[in-house]
């Protein structure tokens, strides 16, 4: 199994009524008795995710999901949870039945994700059981495969089709690499405190490593209490800091060494650095009694030290006084009813993938509340935003305001 992380896999999800085969769809396509298989409409719930390889595509989180045809109060929730995946989605399989074909209601869901600009195909299953006519299928302008997940049939035509369908960026993108040279020494600051995860460091600290190493740079990781004995020792082409020692790492590292952060750098990456760094005036225009949320896209038992919950508060305290009220929202649970909010605060969305954290930019974008992340706000605080910017500044027009 690749040890690609779950928020750098294509999100496949299975979309369709309820027992049209997604399950049995699923199963035929890794080959594995994943998803619960029954009859009996409605069988799937909730969405189940599951990270595996599949060829030629590579390694992916395949996504089943309850029927959007489901009714009811309980229905009703389950299909509210099926059209929520796909603010993760990259590429969407409608699955509809031979029996009964395509009906309005799957050609409003294919309208709904191409309005979202998704990738979106079809998947005609259980052709063993009748044979159709695909030409009002194909008017739609999507592709189309026919297969009958029992007896595997087309489930090799659709894994060769998948990869050309999948609407990915053009560009590629790196965390670092196009910011270094081959043969130059990156300094990775990792501060280890009781909110740090025992016997790991943290993800963003990971890919950035390996992002180094692609570019066949030089990764020295330390802590920030050696950080000054390490710059004695090499020519460090940039440091790149945990946003937490900010305030200790812009005192040590000269002003002619780059400086930069994580969660500045996968801002970049992931989403929006504009809208990030427009959303930072918010910070100085709070007041008392006005509510700010501090959004986190993963799940952590929190510590005495935890960032979100006691750090950022105290730093905010500092910059405008008492009286902010905070909420706290963790893991990839959507954003809802966020226009109470004054001002958003988000982690560095490591365990997001590009299209949920996009996704939450934009909602924020609409609702016109401005947002910030950890990165950006930290640096601010310290006074040293412009000098974290300057090492992207090169590569990444982020002084164009789109908002």
């Amino acid at each position: 199994m690749n040890g690609t992380p779950r928020s750098e896999r294509l999100h496949i999800a299975i979309f369709g009524k309820r027992n049209v085969g997604k399950s049995s769809l699923i199963n035929a396509l890794t080959n594995q008795d994943l998803a619960l298989v029954s009859d009996i409409p409605g069988t799937t719930t909730d969405p189940v995710l599951k990270s595996m390889e599949i060829l030629p595509i590579g390694p992916v989180v395949i996504i089943d999901t309850a029927g959007f045809d489901d009714f009811g109060e309980l229905g009703n929730k389950r299909v509210e949870k099926t059209y929520d995946v796909l603010k993760r989605t990259d590429l969407a399989v409608l699955v509809v039945s031979a029996r009964d074909g395509i009906s309005k209601q799957d050609i409003e869901f294919i309208d709904f994700v191409k309005s979202k600009d998704i990738g979106i195909m079809c998947v005609v299953n259980k052709i063993d059981e009748n044979d159709i006519n695909l030409d009002m299928i194909e008017e739609l302008n999507i592709p189309v495969v026919k297969t009958s997940a029992r007896y595997k049939i087309g489930i090799e035509e659709l894994k060769s089709i998948l990869p050309k369908i999948i609407k990915r960026s053009k560009q590629e993108k790196y965390i670092v690499r196009d910011l270094i040279k081959e043969g130059d020494f990156v300094v990775l600051v990792t501060p280890i405190d009781s909110a740090a995860p025992k016997g790991r460091i943290i993800l963003p600290q990971q890919q950035t490593i390996r992002d180094i190493i692609d570019k066949n740079a030089i990764a020295i990781v330390t802590k920030e209490d050696t950080l000054e004995d390490v710059l004695k020792k090499v020519k460090a082409s940039l440091v790149i800091t945990d946003s937490q020692v900010f305030g200790k790492v812009k005192k040590i590292v000269p002003e002619d060494i780059p400086l930069t952060s994580f969660s500045i750098l996968f801002a970049r990456y992931k989403g929006e650095l504009n809208q990030l760094i427009c959303g930072i005036d918010a910070l100085y225009k709070l007041k008392k009694g006005d509510k700010v949320l501090i959004a986190e896209g993963c799940t952590h038992h929190r510590q005495k030290e935890d960032i979100g919950k006691v750090k950022i508060p105290n730093w905010i305290k500092s910059v405008v006084g008492d009286g902010i009220e905070y909420e706290w929202v963790s893991g990839n649970t959507s954003l809802k009813d966020i226009e109470k909010f004054k001002l958003i605060i988000h982690c560095g969305g490591c365990m997001l993938n590009e299209r949920e954290m996009k996704n939450r930019l934009q909602y924020a974008k609409e609702k016109n509340v401005p947002i910030v992340n950890y990165g950006v706000l930290i640096a601010k605080i310290n006074g040293v935003l412009d000098r974290a910017l300057e090492p992207i500044l090169n590569v990444t027009n982020i002084l164009d305001n789109n908002m």
